[in-house]
């Protein structure tokens, strides 16, 4: 056939198809689905602050002391995304354990919710032989003095419960008030928290730069152990309130000390030259080990480091590991990667 007699037979089942709803625009032109929500810039979420994507030298900054070979330097890049200010409080859970209680306990039992969800409160008493903890087991918990202290005796399951209820939470409250999803909340990967720790520094060898624990003023830096039998130089014998030192150039608070926090990615020794370069992560449920991260109140700097690693059993609660929770960045960065 003439392509000229085809022309009007294109231009003709064209009218045709758009009178039929299968054109979007007045010409049947491809534009696009219609009824789409409006999307405006994502907010930052409420105690969260934005980690702009960038990349950086994952890995030790110091000497490998033990010999371990785990950790070795490796270049990444890491998308942007959101984390929060400061490690979960008890306060904050018990918002969780309060809104679970209330909804959720004839469907998942009170059993369950004792046993897995509330914070064993006697890892005060069981993570230490001759250890006087039973006050802190009766009243770090349930006592508003510690309200802005960092949740502890929460294992990795717990974590991500909470993740995804927080999710729920959020995006229930949006949807009445019209507002589109949030994204999930969730626990950070490795690289994630290792990338936020250093605040942009990179080799930083800690949160604050390093190499030093003491300020100008010989102020201690962050709560860790200092010296053997000493854990109050710092001002306190455990924990600290969340936000009680300086932040990082991110604006994060207790990178390094007060509670170690769990990470989502399971452990393994050879990580590193296995994972991606670009938002490396390692899930495996069937590695029962998940990376823990930053030291805590009771150790020594070497753990504060940001390129030391360490893991904990998936179902041990601690007094001494807490967690803090990360959301992606929606939409393109200037340099192309998603944030």
């Amino acid at each position: 056939m003439n392509k000229f007699l085809l022309l009007p037979l294109v231009a003709l089942s064209t009218l045709i198809l758009g009178g039929c709803g299968f054109g979007t625009g007045p010409q049947g032109d491809l534009v696009g689905a219609e009824d789409r929500p409006e999307f405006n810039p994502q907010e930052v979420p409420f105690g969260m602050v934005p980690c702009p994507g960038g990349t950086f030298h994952m890995g030790q900054t110091d000497q490998d002391i033990s010999a371990s070979m785990v950790n070795m330097n490796k270049q990444v890049t890491i998308a942007g995304f959101y984390m929060d200010e400061t490690e979960i409080t008890n306060n904050e859970y018990r918002q969780f354990m309060n809104a679970i209680r209330q909804d959720s306990i004839d469907v998942l039992g009170e059993e369950y919710v004792m046993t897995e969800l509330y914070p064993d409160t006697t890892v005060w008493v069981r993570d230490f032989t001759y250890h006087m903890g039973d006050p802190l087991m009766e009243y770090y918990y349930t006592h508003p003095a510690f309200d802005d202290y960092p949740v502890v005796g929460v294992d990795w399951f717990a974590a991500k419960y909470f993740c995804n209820w927080r999710t729920k939470n959020k995006n229930a409250a949006n949807a009445e008030a019209g507002l589109a999803p949030t994204p999930n909340f969730r626990l950070p990967s490795e690289a994630e928290w290792e990338y936020a720790a250093r605040g942009g520094r990179d080799l930083a060898t800690y949160p604050w730069g390093g190499p030093y624990l003491r300020n100008s003023k010989g102020c201690m830096l962050a709560n860790f152990k200092p010296g053997r039998g000493d854990y109050a130089s710092d001002g306190y014998a455990y924990t600290s309130p969340v936000g009680a030192f300086f932040p990082n150039d991110f604006g994060l608070y207790d990178m390094s000390g007060n509670v170690s926090e769990w990470c989502d990615d399971a452990y393994m020794e050879a990580s590193v030259p296995v994972v991606w370069d670009m938002n490396p992560t390692n899930p495996d449920d069937n590695e029962p080990r998940k990376v823990v991260r930053g030291g805590s109140w009771k150790d020594i700097a070497y753990f504060l480091e940001t390129g030391t690693r360490n893991f904990e059993y998936q179902d041990s609660a601690r007094s001494y590991i807490g967690f803090r929770t990360a959301m992606i960045q929606i939409g393109m960065g200037s340099n192309g990667a998603l944030n």
